[in-house]
């Protein structure tokens, strides 16, 4: 399906556009069907998703909070560039919120907080990655149980907010062998800290946790990118023989 093609929303009453219309303009963004820098004419995207202009402009909105677009004053709307500097810049400040988050977390968590944790790591530990859907679900109530406690919403709503980003992102990619057995390990490693009531300890585990799965997703998007420039090289020269 090219661009001009309208791409139709699921049908059904209780269908929410404007969610919709978000997801799918999320997703053609990380997944590069709507490049970098492109412009993001509103009445062009209504007839694409079969909408109206309103719910396009809601999801620009969004979108643009979370750095997704770029909305310039007379200029418009425009794909900002998903490239691996713009992870880095996500996982430098997760780094700072989340080792905060836990830390508090530690000084309130009790019995039932420490076996809800230890019952979502079973089901994470049980699917053993089978299905990368599911387990960015189970992998991301997890983290939920710690911060969704803090009594500081605006930074679990940033934390969710940047969850959401690197989730999208990371779809694109598998995860490695090395990746997955240090994300049970980091796992088994915070409960522990939690338990042992080891804030400093829990807090180093997640900022381990978080810069790991940060320079997994870099390296893939690196190696998706070389070998997106080498394929044009490739064929040219496959041309020439």
């Amino acid at each position: 399906m090219d661009k001009t093609s309208p791409i139709p929303p699921p049908s059904g009453d209780t269908f929410d556009q404007p969610g919709w219309v978000y997801e799918r303009i999320r997703d053609e963004i990380v997944s590069g069907r709507l490049g970098p820098n492109e412009r993001l004419k509103i009445a062009e995207l209504a007839a694409r998703y079969g909408t109206s202009t309103n719910p396009v402009r809601e999801a620009l909105q969004q979108l643009r909070g979370e750095g997704f677009v770029l909305i310039e004053p007379n200029r418009g709307a425009r794909v900002r560039p998903i490239d691996e500097d713009f992870v880095r810049d996500i996982i430098e400040i997760e780094v700072l919120i989340e080792p905060a988050l836990t830390r508090w977390f530690v000084s309130i968590a009790g019995d039932a907080d420490i076996a809800a944790l230890e019952e979502v790591q079973a089901e994470i530990e049980e699917l053993n990655f089978r299905d990368p859907i599911r387990h960015a679900a189970l992998d991301t109530h997890f983290h939920q149980l710690i911060y969704d406690r803090h009594y500081n919403r605006h930074a679990a709503v940033l934390w969710w907010t940047h969850r959401e980003i690197l989730r999208a992102i990371s779809r694109r990619f598998p995860t490695s062998l090395s990746r997955r057995v240090a994300v049970i390990r980091e796992h088994r490693e915070l409960i522990e800290c939690i338990r042992a009531q080891d804030a400093d300890g829990a807090a180093r585990v997640v900022a381990r946790h978080v810069e790991g799965s940060g320079r997994h997703v870099i390296e893939q998007m690196g190696a998706a990118r070389r070998a997106s420039q080498a394929a044009p090289v490739l064929a040219s020269k496959r041309e020439e023989r």
